[in-house]
């Protein structure tokens, strides 16, 4: 395989920079839209659009987003976790540009389309090669920082689109749009140089290219404890999932020892719940709503929201740094009923409509902002690809990440109508829905920290078929190995 990088830190760091550079740019097209909608260049040169063709507008990124999960979700396997990436950022790049250089709706809504297809295929592809090139003790915390990486995005968007709404004439809004061509032309270069997942290459009956992957990425011998016992894993993990039929399309909708199905629906409902916690409305229309729920001007509003919007990787940097101490479950739990919480005052302070009151509640929106980036906007995206059977791994995330867009389009298209049309009422659907995530959470997930992903299986398989091995943990100071139990304890 190639590697151009150094074995060890360096080839680890790479991978990181790829992956989080991927994000950053996810986050940041996720954001510089919310920024320029009020801008009066932007409404200028489409016509002051209504609500309703805003909503479409907006919404079209998640539909080819949508489009771009479909997609790996039939070639994802073929191609492999680095031409994956490669393919998104192409689609990236054209999108972009097109968006850039737009002087009609439709020439906008293309552009929006391509960009979210190759963003699609993006965060269907990214979490699960990181998942796969990291350690068990490690993998919460850095598909974390992945996640911390799009709330960094996205204030970069909002500030950029700030500083550039001083910028008379149309360079206001579309530099910050041709900007993220920034984040996607670096990841083409970085990724160059890195290995394919060894997970991938064993499916593939390339055992030793694997092997050598681990080796180079941990700086380790090929007979060391950590190596032999993660191929053993892998192999042991593939042929229970080949005897299973998992390698077949639709095997990933079928009832099996490896629960596949359930577990398939257990990372598409994690998104589920990560949309309807109401994020895109804070995100995409902050300023809107500063404007239209609580009478703010666009300028003071887009300033606003910018502080706001600030609280997503203030909160995200918790479980970056220790959610695997943390545990996915009640992270997760407690994050859903302060956002609850959180939501109902707004509602509440919202009914009164007086400007007092109004304000008020944007308090609520910052600790709304804080505590979503340091639970509801982490934890699904580590447990998709990590809860997921290794055959069934690049179809499964490919159809859990199809949640978010799917869902992230329905409420992009669905608030401006709602803002408009039904005002502070719309903050009660998401104040019961949050609500409800808490107990489905608690009764219907495992708590996957610090596993390994062949470790995860053995949560859903009956004690004869559950995979042994792949659970030594190696110390890269120098005070030997660790195993671990199933648990996640140290023995």
């Amino acid at each position: 395989m190639r590697s151009c990088y150094p074995r060890g830190r360096p080839l680890q760091a790479a991978i990181y920079a790829a992956c989080l550079s991927a994000f950053l740019f996810f986050g940041y097209d996720q954001g510089v839209f919310g920024g320029i909608l009020q801008n009066p260049h932007w409404l200028a040169t489409f016509n002051y659009p209504t609500p309703v063709i805003t909503g479409i507008t907006v919404s079209s990124y998640c539909l080819g987003a949508l489009t771009g999960c479909i997609t790996t979700f039939f070639i994802g396997d073929l191609l492999g976790r680095r031409r994956m990436i490669w393919l998104s950022m192409t689609f990236i790049i054209v999108g972009a540009s097109l968006q850039a250089s737009a002087y009609s709706l439709p020439h906008l809504i293309v552009g929006r389309v391509i960009t979210g297809i190759g963003t699609g295929m993006d965060s269907s592809t990214v979490p699960m090669y990181q998942s796969e090139l990291c350690k068990a003790e490690w993998r919460g915390r850095i598909v974390a920082w992945e996640i911390w990486f799009i709330g960094i995005g996205i204030v970069l968007a909002y500030w950029i689109d700030y500083a550039f709404s001083y910028v008379a004439g149309e360079a206001g809004w579309r530099t910050p749009i041709a900007l993220q061509l920034i984040f996607a032309v670096a990841v083409v270069f970085i990724v160059w140089g890195l290995p394919e997942s060894p997970r991938w290459l064993a499916k593939r009956g390339r055992e030793e290219e694997a092997a050598q992957v681990l080796c180079d990425v941990f700086d380790l011998q090929r007979h060391d404890p950590y190596v032999l016992g993660e191929m053993d894993a892998i192999r042991a993990a593939i042929a229970i999932e080949t005897g299973e039929g998992a390698g077949k399309a639709l095997s990933i909708f079928k009832k099996d020892k490896l629960q596949t199905r359930w577990r398939v629906f257990l990372a598409w409902f994690g998104l589920f719940m990560n949309q309807w916690s109401g994020i895109n409305l804070v995100v995409y229309y902050m300023p809107t709503v500063l404007v239209v729920n609580v009478g703010m001007t666009a300028h003071r509003a887009q300033l606003i929201a910018g502080f706001v919007i600030l609280m997503f990787p203030v909160g995200n940097t918790l479980p970056a740094l220790a959610l695997d101490r943390m545990g996915r479950k009640m992270t997760m739990m407690i994050g859903c009923g302060i956002l609850s919480f959180s939501m109902l005052m707004i509602t509440i302070l919202l009914s009164f409509g007086k400007p007092t009151t109004s304000t008020a509640s944007i308090a609520f929106f910052f600790l709304y902002m804080l505590v979503f980036g340091a639970t509801v906007n982490v934890v699904p995206w580590v447990w998709g690809p990590e809860i997921l059977p290794l055959e069934a791994r690049a179809r499964g995330v490919a159809i859990s990440v199809s949640s978010h867009w799917m869902w992230n389009f329905c409420i992009v298209m669905i608030t401006p109508v709602l803002l408009n049309n039904i005002g502070w009422a719309t903050y009660i659907i998401f104040t019961v829905l949050l609500a409800a995530f808490v107990p489905i959470v608690y009764f219907c997930y495992p708590e996957t920290s610090r596993l390994s992903l062949e470790s995860i299986d053995n949560l859903f398989l009956p004690a004869d078929y559950q995979v042994r091995g792949g659970s030594i943990s190696y110390d890269p100071a120098g005070k030997g190995v660790t195993e671990y139990a199933d648990s996640g304890e140290k023995v």
